[in-house]
C-alpha cells in the first residue's frame, strides 16, 4: 500500500516539474519585452482612462505615443485632453520630440430650448435615461432636435463639469470640463460638441441643431434657427455656412465680431462671456426734431420780447 502511495506522489511530482518546464519554455519563447519608457509615460499622464485621446486608456495611450517615437514619428496628433499642453510637453521631452499646442477646448450644449423657449406639450413618464427617449418620442416640447433634459451627459462626465438646471432643463457645462469628449457620445442626439475655448473664454456658437424649416421649428421652440441666412449674409469671415436650413459657425474661423448675434431674429446664436452691451442712442425722427426745433425758437422769441417791454 505504501508502494503504490509512494509511486503515485512520484509520478504527480514528475508530471507537475514536465509542466513547469513546459509552461517556462513557453513563456519565454512568447515573451514580449516592453520598452522602460512606457512607463515612464503613463506616469505622467493623470490616469484618468477617461478615452479623450481617443484610446481605450491612459497605458494604451503611452503605447502609442512610444511606439510613435520609435518610428521616429512627430505626435502633434495626439493629445491627452485631461493634461493638456503641460502634461503633452513633459511626454514630448521624454521621447525627445517636440509637439505643437493645441488651443484648449470645452464642451457646449447647442440647444437653447428651455422650458420658457420650448414649453412642455406632453409630460415622459418613462426611464430616465435620454437614450431610451430618444426611441420612444421626440421630447416634451415637441423638438425632435432638441435636448430630453434626461441627463446621459451628466452620468457620464467623470469630472463633475456638467450639470443639469433645475430652472432650464438644461444642461450647463462648468470651467472644470476637461475635453474629454464622455457627454460627446452619450447625448444621443448630437446636441453637444467640442469647441475651443476662445481667447478670454469667449466663443460664439448657433445653439440650435434643428433642421426643420422656419416655421415648424419656431412652433416648437422660440429660439430655433429658422436659417434665413442674414448670418451668413453679415459675417465677414465666412466662417457661418448654411446646411439644411440650420446655421453653423466654424470656430476656427470666427472672429468673433459679434455681428452674426446683432441680425439673429431668433437670439439663436449666443454669445458666451463677451461684456454688456452699450444701449445705442435713441434716434429720434425728423418730425419731432423739427417740433422740437420750432418749439426752442417760440420759446426764444417769447422771452425777447418779454425783454423788449
Amino acid at each position: 500500500m505504501n508502494d503504490i502511495l509512494l509511486f503515485s506522489l512520484l509520478t504527480l511530482g514528475l508530471l507537475g516539474a514536465i509542466m513547469a518546464i513546459v509552461l517556462y519554455l513557453v513563456a519565454q519563447k512568447f515573451k514580449v519585452i516592453e520598452d522602460p519608457t512606457i512607463d515612464l509615460v503613463e506616469d505622467i499622464l493623470p490616469k484618468a482612462n477617461c478615452g479623450g485621446c481617443g484610446f481605450p486608456g491612459c497605458r494604451n495611450f503611452a503605447e502609442i505615443l512610444v511606439k510613435q517615437a520609435n518610428e521616429q514619428q512627430n505626435i502633434d496628433g495626439f493629445n491627452c485632453p485631461v493634461g493638456g499642453n503641460a502634461v503633452m510637453k513633459e511626454v514630448a521631452s521624454i521621447l525627445g520630440l517636440e509637439v505643437q499646442e493645441q488651443a484648449p477646448m470645452i464642451a457646449v450644449v447647442r440647444c437653447n430650448g428651455s422650458k420658457a423657449n420650448s414649453p412642455s406639450k406632453v409630460i415622459y413618464d418613462g426611464p430616465a435615461s435620454c437614450a431610451f427617449a430618444h426611441n420612444l418620442f421626440s421630447g416634451e416640447g415637441g423638438c425632435q432636435y432638441g435636448c430630453l433634459g434626461l441627463g446621459d451627459c451628466v452620468d457620464a462626465c467623470d469630472f463633475d463639469a456638467i450639470h443639469m438646471n433645475p430652472l432650464t432643463g438644461l444642461p450647463e457645462v462648468n470651467d472644470k470640463c476637461t475635453a474629454c469628449n464622455a457627454c460627446v457620445k452619450a447625448c444621443p442626439r448630437g446636441i453637444i460638441e467640442l469647441r475651443r475655448k476662445g481667447p478670454k473664454d469667449r466663443r460664439i456658437f448657433v445653439s440650435c441643431i434643428n433642421e426643420e424649416k422656419g416655421g415648424p421649428a419656431k412652433k416648437n421652440c422660440s429660439v430655433a434657427c429658422i436659417g434665413c441666412s442674414k448670418c451668413f449674409q453679415v459675417c465677414p469671415f465666412d466662417a457661418i455656412t448654411m446646411k439644411n436650413n440650420l446655421a453653423y459657425i466654424d470656430f476656427i474661423a470666427c472672429k468673433l465680431c459679434r455681428k452674426c448675434v446683432e441680425v439673429c431674429p431668433t437670439d439663436a446664436i449666443l454669445e458666451i462671456n463677451f461684456p454688456l452691451r452699450k444701449p445705442k442712442p435713441a434716434v429720434e425722427d425728423k418730425k419731432t426734431s423739427t417740433e422740437k426745433t420750432a418749439t426752442v425758437a417760440t420759446i426764444k422769441q417769447d422771452t425777447s420780447s418779454e425783454s423788449t417791454v
